[in-house]
C-alpha cells in the first residue's frame, strides 16, 4: 500500500484557526481543511508546507512544532498527515485555489464539515482550547 505524505498548517491568529474549503472539482470537494498538500520527493515536510501556503494562499509562513500526526485511508488514497503549528510571516491570505476560507475559534470548528482525515485533529484542537 502506497502512503502519500501530506502536510497541513494550523495557522492560529487572535484566538482563531484559518480553515479553507476545498474546490468543488477536487476530491472531497467543498469539505473544509487546513491549508497544505503533498510533500514532493525533493523537499522536507516544512519546505512543502511553506510552498503550499504560498501556492494556495499567497502567504509566507513560519513553521513551528508538530501538533499531531494521523494516517487515514480514503477509498482512493491513503495519507499520512502531519499538522504543524504555523504563523503568517508575510502576506494576507487570498483565495488562490480554495472555494472559501474562514477564521474560526475552536468552539466553532464543529460547525464546518471537514475531510474525514481531519477528525482526530479536530478533537485535539477542541480539547486543547
Amino acid at each position: 500500500m502506497h502512503i502519500v505524505e501530506v502536510v497541513a498548517a494550523l495557522i492560529w491568529e487572535r484566538g482563531k484557526y484559518l480553515i479553507c474549503q476545498r474546490p468543488a472539482h477536487k476530491a472531497r470537494g467543498l469539505l473544509w481543511e487546513f491549508v497544505g498538500g503533498k510533500v514532493e520527493p525533493s523537499e522536507t515536510k516544512q519546505q512543502a508546507l511553506v510552498r503550499e501556503c504560498m501556492e494556495e494562499l499567497g502567504i509566507a509562513v513560519t513553521v513551528g512544532e508538530v501538533f499531531s500526526e494521523v494516517t487515514h485511508a480514503y477509498p482512493d488514497i491513503t495519507v499520512h498527515l502531519t499538522f504543524f503549528r504555523c504563523t503568517i510571516a508575510a502576506g494576507t491570505p487570498a483565495l488562490l485555489e480554495h472555494a472559501d476560507m474562514k477564521w474560526v475559534s475552536p468552539a466553532e470548528i464543529r460547525d464546518y464539515p471537514f475531510c474525514p482525515a481531519d477528525e482526530d485533529i479536530l478533537k485535539k484542537i477542541i480539547e486543547s482550547a
